[in-house]
């Protein structure tokens, strides 16, 4: 297959800062396709899905999709189809118990000795299968407010130890607006390491500036960075140069993928993507299954297929190459094994 053709802008192609590129993402299923030469498949895009859970892609993103490939991993991710429309018994608006597990402003308190805080609703990209895709983000970010609440929070009970930063995506917000929180958190003793879950080093490298490195490498806490890849096809030159000045700066990466039906259910995508990411210097974490969420069943597998996908990656690769295939379970202490 060829590379897709979609048009990558100037400023995309000239050092520039991330949020130009940000602003410049793809919002349009027909501009998408028919720059991937699928005209056809517009008929397929979901005008509701749209509506609710509206296309966002970077065009740099865009650009690793496959030309006159409808099936491709990447655009499956993204592109909203009619497949979402269907109401499946089991698929729920709060698959995981968000909402049960809500401490300050933007706090999600699940697992003892830390927290999440849910930094933002913004994305540089809308997957189809975020697990978030209902959640109230308007009532909901911890950042409101200078992050006033969710640090009284965390001040009020010195048994949280290890800070999550989640969303949306943390990264979305600006470096000083990150830096915001962490000069709070460094009064709180109790706080030893901090985490973040993003996917902006992998869809949207350029966020990986120098101010930002600056920021984390200054960090006085152990800082764990999970990023997110389901394919080995969307890990390129800028996303590995991205995670090489992370690991430069101290930072520990980790990957967590979904595993989804038409993007990685087989053996040899899974097998690539552990290389690609071990190659860029990211160990792999976690294999999720499929959080039930509303709109998403279309790409679950089943449990039994998951282990024998299991079983067979075990087989070709080292054990630190194999993620954990876990599922999350509402009122459970941790990840569950599968």
């Amino acid at each position: 297959m060829q590379p897709v053709m979609i048009p990558v802008p100037a400023a995309a192609r000239q050092p520039a800062r991330w949020q130009a590129l940000w602003r410049d993402a793809l919002r349009d299923p027909v501009e998408l396709l028919e720059g991937l030469g699928l005209p056809g498949l517009a008929a397929r895009v979901s005008a509701s899905a749209q509506a609710q859970f509206p296309l966002r892609v970077p065009r740099g993103y865009a650009a690793r999709m496959r030309r006159g490939d409808a099936n491709d991993p990447l655009l499956r991710q993204v592109l909203p189809l009619d497949d979402e429309d269907r109401l499946v018994p089991g698929f729920s608006l709060d698959a995981v118990g968000d909402g049960a597990a809500k401490g300050g402003t933007g706090v999600i308190h699940k697992y003892d000795g830390r927290a999440l805080l849910i930094a933002t609703g913004s994305c540089a990209i809308h997957c189809r299968y975020c697990f978030r895709r209902h959640f109230p983000y308007a009532e909901e970010t911890a950042a409101s407010g200078g992050w006033g609440s969710a640090v009284d929070y965390l001040r009020a009970d010195p048994s949280i130890h290890e800070v999550i930063l989640s969303g949306g995506d943390p990264l979305s917000l600006s470096t000083s607006k990150l830096a915001e929180l962490t000069d709070a958190l460094r009064a709180l003793p109790q706080i030893t390491r901090l985490r973040l879950h993003t996917r902006l080093p992998i869809v949207l490298p350029e966020r990986i500036d120098a101010e930002f490195l600056d920021w984390i490498g200054a960090l006085p806490w152990p800082t764990v960075m999970v990023v997110h890849a389901n394919h080995a096809h969307e890990i390129d030159t800028a996303v590995r140069e991205a995670c090489g000045a992370l690991r430069q700066r101290g930072v520990h990466l980790l990957n967590q993928a979904v595993l989804m039906r038409g993007v990685n259910d087989d053996a040899d995508a899974l097998v690539a993507l552990s290389e690609a990411l071990f190659a860029s210097g990211v160990l792999p974490y976690y294999l999720h299954l499929l959080d039930r969420v509303r709109g998403t069943a279309h790409f679950e597998v089943p449990e039994a297929e998951a282990l024998t996908l299991r079983d067979a990656i075990h087989a070709r690769l080292p054990g630190y190459l194999v993620p954990r295939l876990v599922r999350e379970i509402p009122g459970e202490p941790g990840k569950t094994a599968a």
